[in-house]
């Protein structure tokens, strides 16, 4: 997740993700993935637990009570580090989510470096084999990288996906999926031998290169749909210009879990349509989406976690 994700919006980005959803074709999902949780006639959604913060870090078994209490079913993890979750024993870790009837579907955590190279490309599956093991330990179904590589030029993200690839194929080995989840900056734009990244519809003149990519788009073209799946943020494509819709149209093999995500506590500001994007969630049978709080206007961070879900258990459109 980007530290802390300042970035500065333009008024236009307000309309995005406003498209009719139209209807998209079922692809076939190349990656068999098993839906963990226990189907029951509540409305199931999941949490990352990034939302909650230092607050969730000051009491972990209460805060694992307070979030099932609200009414969340799985959660998403993003405190893995030192081969620890929140510096907490991966089995104990476990044992807590399991008293507080939480299913551990996905966990977020990145590599110690982020220019993937020869050299480097080494390291980055070292940490990935041991993450691995611990995360089949902990039982979940995914493993997402959150963080962008350094990807000035379409050289460079050829060999992402490269290691992309790698990676998938340890994570696999122990049963487990692997996948990339985006911010805004994977929609600039990179071209061949280039050194920057560049943002907006205009920001190479007026008439773009040959060969120039959209970061992301790269990322969905040369990954192996066998080992490599994308956990699609709904906001941060918005701020990043597109329409989360069309992505999930035109992508929907590709694009297996959500984030469902506002600029504060879901459905404030307005500017999200989400009607639209749980209408593709379903269409495309995603299994999985998880809440993300992105900041906090006022209050704590668990009370603005609890109007998130009370907003969607509110909305006729979330099943």
């Amino acid at each position: 997740m980007v530290n802390r994700r300042k970035f500065i919006t333009g008024t236009s980005l307000i309309t995005l993700g406003g498209v009719l959803a139209g209807s998209a074709s079922l692809l076939g999902h190349p990656l068999n993935v098993t839906d963990k949780s226990n189907r029951d006639s509540r409305k199931r959604i999941g949490l990352q637990t990034y939302s909650l913060g230092r607050e969730f870090q000051e009491n972990i078994p209460g805060g694992l009570q307070r979030v099932k209490k609200m009414g969340y079913s799985y959660l998403e993890l993003a405190g893995y580090r030192d081969r620890k979750l929140y510096n907490i024993e991966i089995s104990r870790f476990r044992k807590m989510a399991e008293d507080a009837g939480l299913d551990v579907i996905s966990s977020h955590l990145n590599p110690p470096v982020r220019e993937y190279t020869d050299s480097s490309t080494k390291t980055v599956l070292d940490f990935y084999k041991k993450a691995s093991e611990d995360h089949a330990a902990l039982g979940v179904s995914y493993m997402i990288q959150p963080g962008l590589p350094l990807t000035r030029s379409t050289e460079e993200v050829s060999k992402v996906c490269d290691v992309f690839n790698q990676v998938g194929e340890v994570v696999k080995s122990h049963k487990i999926h692997f996948g990339y989840h985006n911010h805004y900056m994977e929609f600039a734009r990179v071209v061949p031998g280039g050194k920057k990244q560049f943002f907006g519809l205009h920001a190479l003149g007026r008439e773009i290169p040959p060969g120039t990519e959209v970061i992301y788009d790269g990322f969905l073209k040369q990954t192996d749909p066998d080992l490599v799946l994308f956990e699609m943020d709904a906001y941060w494509t918005v701020m990043g210009q597109n329409d989360p819709v069309e992505y999930l149209k035109k992508y929907s093999e590709r694009i297996k879990l959500l984030h469902i995500k506002d600029r504060g506590v879901l459905g404030q500001s307005g500017m999200m349509n989400f009607e639209n994007i749980f209408n593709m969630i379903y269409e495309n049978d995603i299994k999985h989406y998880f809440v993300e709080l992105e900041k906090v206007d006022s209050g704590t961070q668990f009370e603005a976690t609890k109007a998130c879900i009370e907003y969607l258990n509110k909305a006729p459109f979330v099943k």
